[in-house]
């Protein structure tokens, strides 16, 4: 079995039809209540090398099915995101149920958002949540990168480049053949937190330290869709909306080890 086969196990991607996919929002009348996900420590850090299949990944939970804010018609392809973190970086584990793969673009700064592509938006300080970064990619590398120090109504930085991200990724299916049908694309990917100093509290972060955080997917040529962890709260799509982002907190409890022989 290929890895990103085995990687279904422990992703447990359901089925697209749309009955099946949680709300999008609150039901009307009740308060809106972030998204939260605890963060569990590395003990070693994974191999960036997109097939997903070391132990902490398979001990990790998931972060819960991404909602489909601005949903009118298609298929709802669903994502599923795990995090680690350790003292040099954030990791993320995506598996991205995708019938249509679109992957063209590795330029810096690029035009990703016409790929298939995901999005991490994080406020590495919770005590000034408007102040974020946003960084996109997709399977084949290609990443954008900003930085919002004044939040999501003010101009961005001039220019912001991370520094040391890796990012590795792999498809079941045919890039960029809308012919066919594809199943998934996956990708892995390590965030330097000295890229956040200026900003965080703490670098490193210490157990118990919050951010706040989103993540999104969108793009694609074939039914485009847009979907997110946390909802958003405006009528057209807009993923800068940082007063709605989930809440994450980095724990001091490793992975616990588990194998893809014995994973659930």
């Amino acid at each position: 079995m290929s890895s990103p086969a085995r990687c279904l196990a422990w992703f447990a991607l359901p089925a697209t039809v749309a009955g099946l996919v949680l709300a999008s929002s609150a039901p009307r009348g009740q308060p809106f209540r972030p998204p939260e996900y605890t963060v569990l420590r590395a003990a070693t850090p994974p191999v960036i090398d997109g097939r997903l299949d070391e132990a902490a990944w398979f001990g990790a939970p998931d972060v819960g099915e991404f909602v489909f804010t601005w949903w009118k018609a298609g298929t709802r392809e669903q994502t599923r995101l795990k995090l680690l973190w350790d003292d040099e970086c954030l990791y993320l584990a995506a598996l991205c149920q995708d019938a249509h793969i679109t992957a063209r673009h590795t330029e810096r700064d690029g035009k990703i958002p016409e790929d298939d592509c995901l999005e991490v938006m994080l406020a590495p300080n919770a005590a000034t949540p408007h102040v974020y970064f946003n960084i996109e990619f997709n399977v084949i590398g290609g990443i954008l990168d900003n930085f919002r120090p004044n939040g999501p109504d003010k101009p961005r930085a001039p220019k912001w480049d991370a520094e040391g991200v890796r990012i590795a990724g792999s498809q079941v299916g045919t890039l960029n053949d809308d012919t066919d049908l594809d199943q998934s694309w996956q990708v892995e990917v390590a965030i330097p937190w000295k890229n956040f100093a200026a900003v965080m509290r703490d670098t490193p972060p210490r157990p118990g330290t919050v951010l706040h955080a989103n993540f999104n997917r969108h793009g694609g040529r074939t039914n485009p869709q847009y979907s997110q962890w946390s909802p958003a709260d405006t009528p057209k799509p807009s993923f800068h909306t940082p007063d709605r982002f989930g809440r994450i907190t980095l724990s001091a409890r490793p992975s616990p080890f588990a194998t893809p022989a014995t994973a659930p």
